[in-house]
């Protein structure tokens, strides 16, 4: 018997076609409160949209500058070197650009930590509430390492 008139093995070494892999029904669960109690306290722990919107802005402006500027550096150093202005060492152009993104990354959590959850938009810069929200996270971590 030729080779293209054998047949075939499939997987698992038996004489048998292989056929296509069968479906397996999947489960989905449903995220739904299972009683009022449940959805009561899921809708209190939510952030409100006013607090959301003021987080993302204060975020989108002390982490989204740092970064930008993080990125504009390395524009910044290639543009130097390219015109012949002036040599920059690579170690610079990375450690400058890091300081930026190291400054964003504290810029997005300040951002969320300094936002007010008042109906009043609260300071400028938000020190007052950052020092209020970080106890208020404390807190919550606490509450969730006892498990309640």
């Amino acid at each position: 018997m030729a080779a293209a008139e054998q047949p075939s093995k499939g997987f698992g070494g038996s004489g048998d076609a292989v056929g296509p892999p069968r479906k397996r029904k999947v489960h989905q669960r449903t995220h739904s409160p299972r009683n009022s109690a449940e959805k009561t306290a899921r809708q209190r722990s939510a952030i409100p949209d006013h607090v959301a919107n003021r987080m993302v802005r204060r975020v989108l402006l002390l982490s989204g500058a740092p970064t930008l500027l993080a990125m504009g550096v390395f524009v910044l150093s290639y543009m130097l070197m390219s015109q012949g202005v002036m040599r920059v060492e690579p170690i610079v152009t990375i450690g400058v650009s890091g300081v930026f993104f190291v400054l964003g990354l504290l810029g997005l959590s300040y951002g969320v930590l300094s936002a007010s959850w008042d109906d009043a938009p609260g300071s400028l810069l938000g020190l007052e509430q950052f020092g209020a929200n970080l106890q208020r996270l404390r807190a919550s971590i606490r509450t969730m390492k006892r498990g309640g």
